[in-house]
C-alpha cells in the first residue's frame, strides 16, 4: 500500500495535480474548502508497536482512533489529549493532521505534546522520518510536531508514535449554577489551586467541572468544592468532545450563522458577543454561534488576547483561520515550498494562498 501511495504522489507531483488527503472523513468540515483527487489513508491500518510499560504506541495513519482507544483501555491507559471523533470514523492520521484536542487538553497537554515521531511522504513522493519512539529523541527543531495541525498541507502522514498515559484511578464530575462572569472567575481561581482538574465547561448558566486522579485527591477536592455530582458524566464529556449536542449542530449552507472558536486568555471577561456560547478549557476557549462579521469576531478575540477560527459554516473571503502576519506567512510559505514544492497537498485547506 505504501508503494502505491508513493507512486500516486510522484505522478501528481510531476503533473501538478492536486490531491486531497483523507482518512475517515470525520473532519472534512474543518478548514477551508480544498479540491482534487482523494488520496485515502484507510489502507494504512494496524498497530506497529505498543510498549505499555514504556507508555509508547506506534500505529499507522489509517487506523481508527476507536481501535487505538480500545487497545489502550485494556491496559488501563489512554490518549490523554482526548482527540475528538466528531461522531465519525476518525483515524489517527486525521487526528494528528488536524491537531485538535478535547476537554482534558489544558490540564494534560495538547495533541502536539504527545507526538514522539512521524513517518510521512512529502509532496515529491519522498518517504521521510522524524523523531522516534522515546520521549527524549530530538536535538534541534522537532519536525514531527510540525505536522500536528498542518491539515495535511505539508505531507501525507503514514505512521505516528505517541506517548500515552495511565487512566486516572478515580474521576468525578461536579456541577454548579453560576453566571458567565462568576464561572470564568471560579475556573481561574481553581486552576491556581492544587486541585485535580481535568476538564471544565460552562453553558447556559451551568458550570461543569471534572476531577481526575488518585481517589484521595478527588474525594478531598470534591469535599472542598461542593456542587452536585453529575450522573453519567462520561457521556457528557464525550458529547462535548465530539460536539454531538444541539449547540454544535452544522448550520445549513444558506445560513449566515457560523460556529466560531475563539481562543483567548482564560481570564478574559465575558466577550458580550451574544448568548449562544459554550466555554471550555478553563475560560480559554469560547465557542460562539454567531452571524456577526468575521472581522468583528476576530477583533474581539484579538482584544481578549487571542484569535478566532470559523469551525463550521461558510468561510469568509480571507479563510476560516485568522490571516497570518507577514513574517509568519513567509515562514509558512517557505515550509510549504520545502515539503510540497508544487502545492499538490490539500491546497488552500489551511490558508487560501497555499
Amino acid at each position: 500500500m505504501l508503494d502505491n501511495l508513493i507512486q500516486r504522489i510522484r505522478a501528481a507531483h510531476a503533473e501538478g495535480s492536486p490531491l486531497v488527503i483523507q482518512g475517515g472523513g470525520s473532519k472534512t468540515f474543518y478548514g477551508n474548502a480544498d479540491e482534487g483527487e482523494v488520496l485515502s489513508t484507510r489502507a494504512l491500518a494496524g498497530v506497529v508497536d505498543y510498549q505499555a510499560k514504556e507508555l509508547v504506541l506506534t500505529a499507522r495513519a489509517g487506523i481508527p482512533l476507536a481501535e487505538i482507544e480500545a487497545l489502550l483501555a485494556e491496559q488501563h491507559q489512554m490518549l490523554a489529549f482526548e482527540p475528538p471523533h466528531f461522531g465519525g470514523p476518525a483515524t489517527l492520521g486525521g487526528c494528528i493532521a488536524a491537531g485538535l484536542s478535547g476537554p482534558r487538553r489544558p490540564y494534560a497537554g495538547s495533541a502536539r505534546d504527545f507526538v514522539l515521531g512521524v513517518r510521512m511522504i512529502d509532496g515529491t513522493g519522498q518517504p521521510l522520518r522524524f523523531g522516534g519512539q522515546v520521549i527524549k529523541n530530538v536535538a534541534g527543531y522537532d519536525v514531527s510536531r510540525l505536522m500536528v495541525g498542518a491539515l495535511g498541507t505539508l505531507g501525507l502522514i503514514t505512521e505516528v508514535s505517541l506517548k500515552v498515559l495511565p487512566k486516572p484511578a478515580a474521576e468525578t464530575t461536579l456541577q454548579f449554577e453560576l453566571g458567565e462572569a462568576a464561572a470564568i472567575l471560579k475556573m481561574n481561581q481553581w486552576a491556581g489551586q492544587p486541585l485535580p482538574l481535568s476538564a471544565t465547561s460552562w453553558h447556559t448558566g451551568l458550570l461543569t467541572v471534572r476531577l481526575s486522579g488518585a481517589a484521595s485527591a478527588v474525594h478531598a477536592a470534591q469535599a472542598k468544592l461542593g456542587g452536585e455530582a453529575l450522573n453519567d458524566a462520561a457521556a457528557f464529556w464525550q458529547r462535548l468532545r465530539d460536539q454531538t449536542t444541539p449547540f454544535f449542530d452544522p448550520r445549513p449552507p444558506t445560513s449566515n450563522q457560523g460556529l466560531w472558536r475563539l481562543a483567548v486568555k482564560p481570564t478574559a471577561p465575558p466577550l458580550n458577543l451574544g448568548d449562544a456560547q459554550w466555554i471550555e478549557w478553563g475560560g480559554a476557549v469560547r465557542w460562539l454561534a454567531s452571524d456577526l462579521p468575521a472581522a468583528a469576531l476576530r477583533e474581539a478575540a484579538q482584544a481578549a488576547g487571542g484569535h478566532a477560527t470559523l469551525f463550521r459554516g461558510n468561510a469568509p473571503a480571507d479563510g476560516a483561520f485568522t490571516p497570518l502576519a507577514p513574517a509568519l506567512a513567509t515562514l509558512h510559505r517557505n515550509l510549504k515550498q520545502r515539503f510540497d514544492p508544487r502545492g499538490i497537498f490539500n491546497h488552500g485547506r489551511l490558508y487560501p494562498e497555499f
